[in-house]
């Protein structure tokens, strides 16, 4: 393959600046793949440095051919974009020809948002007479009341508690670590669980410093997790669409609906953008309406 020299580059630019996982590493990749395969079956001989746009454009007519959805292609595109500003940084190329190329329109599908009697209903729901419901109390009152992802909650240890600050250190994408502040009752129900139920787990080799495990002393899968969750929520009778990531969008829609300082928000969030934070912390409209109403002297 004659862009096997660029693609490898590209590769150990990812792993080691931009410090991303294998996960992401390997998605990158296949962007790119999928670019080479389409020069392969369209019989096109160029290197990297010497794709057009009209190339490009073509690439994306052919994959919207084959049905990929708008959001499929323009994740795509952005892998391709990523490589090609990899390329122009390293001097490999005179001039980006993914400058000028445009993604497919793709609408922003936000995730349902509890309102926070749901968020008590649902943990009410819990049954704390069984050793996993002291768990499951502490799971969740950490993923709202810290707005964490579901792999940085499965992948927190006890060395991570900083309790006499009021702080947990999570580990993030591209594993990136933050301080975020921890409320008390969280706190609260992470002890609960701590001295009651955990000191009674038999721990797996390895996995002695995990926060949560489950009943054969492992950490807990993100799947376990979801299935946790799915089941709570059918049960507090909540038909909305609920996943471990509801919890870190209404995390995020709460403190920005009573006032919270976007900025301070994309910092706990551990978002690179303040854009991907607005995304995350969408307000729906009957609070904005609620907002002017009750605030701008003409209402």
């Amino acid at each position: 393959m004659i862009w096997k020299a660029e693609i490898n580059g590209f590769k150990t630019y990812l792993r080691l600046e931009r410090s991303l996982s294998a996960h992401s590493i390997e998605a990158y990749l296949h962007d790119i793949i999928k670019l080479t395969q389409f020069l392969g079956f369209k019989k096109i001989s160029v290197t990297p440095a010497d794709i057009t746009l009209e190339h490009l454009r073509e690439f994306l007519r052919w994959v919207n051919e084959l049905g990929m959805t708008a959001t499929t292609q323009a994740r795509l595109l952005s892998g391709i974009k990523a490589f090609y500003k990899y390329l122009l940084q390293e001097n490999l190329i005179n001039h980006d020809p993914t400058e000028l190329l445009e993604a497919p329109k793709t609408g922003r599908q936000l995730p349902d948002v509890l309102r926070f009697d749901e968020v008590v209903k649902l943990l009410e729901t819990i049954d704390l007479s069984k050793p996993e419901g002291e768990r499951n109390r502490a799971m969740l009152e950490m993923l709202y009341g810290c707005g964490l992802r579901v792999s940085e909650l499965v992948n927190i240890k006890l060395s991570n508690l900083f309790f006499n600050e009021g702080y947990i250190r999570v580990t993030g994408k591209g594993d990136k670590e933050r301080l975020i502040p921890i409320g008390a009752i969280a706190m609260k129900h992470v002890n609960l669980y701590r001295e009651n139920i955990r000191v009674h787990v038999p721990q797996k080799k390895g996995e002695e410093d995990m926060l949560f495990l489950n009943r054969r002393g492992s950490r807990l899968s993100r799947v376990m997790i979801f299935t946790i969750i799915k089941k709570l929520a059918f049960e507090a009778g909540i038909k909305k669409n609920i996943s471990p990531h509801t919890f870190r969008h209404s995390f995020a829609t709460h403190l920005v609906e009573g006032g919270a300082d976007l900025r301070a928000v994309q910092e706990m969030l551990g978002h690179e953008s303040i854009t991907t934070t607005e995304i995350y912390t969408h307000i729906d409209r009957s609070y904005l309406k609620e907002q002017v109403l009750r605030f701008h002297p003409r209402a």
